[in-house]
């Protein structure tokens, strides 16, 4: 089963355009400053990191 669920992750970010640029942001930050915001991850790569991040809570959407 896939860590975090995609339901879940949908009902906090809107829509799945939304999450994958989102989520591309954010592991392009790993990749350049490798700066991780948990301090325990159950996923070994930077995208489920990253997606763990949204479902935790821990990446804010500013809307204009």
């Amino acid at each position: 089963m896939i860590y975090p669920s995609i339901d879940k992750l949908l009902n906090q970010v809107g829509s799945k355009f939304l999450l994958v640029n989102i989520v591309s942001k954010r592991v392009k930050e790993m990749n350049e400053t490798g700066y991780y915001q948990l301090s325990e991850y159950k996923s070994v790569k930077n995208i489920g990191k990253s997606l763990e991040e949204v479902s935790k809570g821990l990446i804010h959407i500013k809307e204009k």
